[in-house]
């Protein structure tokens, strides 16, 4: 069973109460902050440049990127329209159409054909990885930095399983609820094709799978961005305390309700981890891997460790109140060294 410390060893900075209400979310379509609807294309000012390139004209809005700048996908549901806003300060992006390319082999785009770029970018309609493809004229440009990865629904489950690989159900699937502990609308498919896809600077796709059925392909994860876009956020404050972090490792990342199970093992029964919206993790720096760095420079792993990473959650939350959620420092526990959950649950939590 994992060993948490006492609640009042947390290093809490003072957050507001503000910070204290949960937050229900709106379907994914209608969140005006989530990645996907952040992927904005602006076209630059062509007047000082009538020759300018594809590439010049439509460039990614920095929004694109979340707030720490760093992420490379965004993520939607397969089946549904989702607009991605498009800004135009002039006419220079006239004559311009866009599709979606296939990558790791995602099946060609259902709906095929170039779609121009008036206002909006619809999202490809079936499951898998894309990337934007520009074309005017005899020119094209692809956006080589960013990957839109469409889900499979998760009314595709069947009796738990998801094309052969067990999910298993939800505590609270089949009730109608519609707040944070609702079933995820929809899972990534995992193929050893994009299990190392960058879905930030420093984190791929694959670190976040339940680790268990590692026969089993495809495999799904229900994964949160603004879970990403924290840890990455978590990261640079270390750097900026002057603490080094270079990666961070994800222990524990999306857990299936079956892996789960119903609240053993020190596993909570509506574990964060089953929404995709909470990893444990710890700090490494160098060569050495499997546990966490020297975060306070005495020479010693252990929780006092743990608690530094704390510090830097505690300071992104006061920075970015919308990504506040649930922190708790465990301590060493036989050859496990002391780790750090991290989620975006919506209310600030601390243990």
């Amino acid at each position: 069973m994992n060993r948490r410390l006492p609640a009042a060893v947390s290093l809490a900075l003072g957050l507001g109460a503000s910070m204290l209400t949960a937050a229900v979310p709106t379907p994914l379509a209608a969140q005006s902050d989530t990645p996907i609807t952040s992927l904005v294309v602006a076209a630059a000012d062509r007047g000082s440049d009538p020759e300018a390139s594809l590439s010049d004209l439509v460039t990614l809005n920095q929004r694109t990127f979340g707030r720490s700048g760093a992420l490379r996908v965004a993520v939607v549901r397969a089946l549904d329209v989702v607009d991605l806003p498009f800004v135009r300060r002039d006419d220079t992006a006239d004559g311009v159409v866009y599709r979606w390319m296939p990558l790791f082999g995602t099946p060609p785009e259902s709906v095929g054909g170039d779609m121009r770029l008036a206002g909006h970018l619809r999202a490809p309609t079936q499951p898998g990885n894309w990337r934007l493809l520009l074309r005017r004229g005899e020119e094209q440009h692809e956006v080589r930095d960013f990957t839109i990865v469409t889900q499979v629904a998760f009314t595709e489950k069947r009796s738990g399983r998801l094309n052969g690989y067990n999910i298993g159900t939800y505590p609270t699937e089949g009730t109608g609820r519609m707040d944070r502990y609702a079933p995820p609308a929809g899972f990534i498919e995992v193929t050893p094709g994009n299990r190392d896809m960058q879905v930030s600077k420093h984190f791929r796709l694959g670190q976040f799978l339940t680790k268990d059925q590692f026969n089993v392909w495809p495999k799904y994860v229900a994964l949160d961005l603004q879970l990403i876009d924290k840890l990455e956020l978590v990261m640079q404050e270390l750097n900026a305390m002057g603490v080094r972090a270079e990666r961070m490792h994800v222990m524990s990342g999306y857990r299936t309700p079956q892996y789960n199970g119903p609240g053993d093992g020190g596993r909570a029964q509506l574990s964060r981890h089953m929404y995709g919206d909470a990893a444990d993790v710890w700090v490494e720096n160098g060569t050495r891997t499997g546990a966490m760095a020297d975060l306070n420079g005495d020479g010693q792993i252990d929780e006092r460790d743990a608690l530094v990473l704390l510090q830097a959650v505690d300071r992104v939350e006061q920075k970015h109140p919308d990504l506040v959620g649930g922190a708790g420092v465990y301590r060493a526990y036989g050859a496990r060294g002391p780790f750090v959950h991290i989620d975006v649950r919506g209310a600030w939590s601390r243990w």
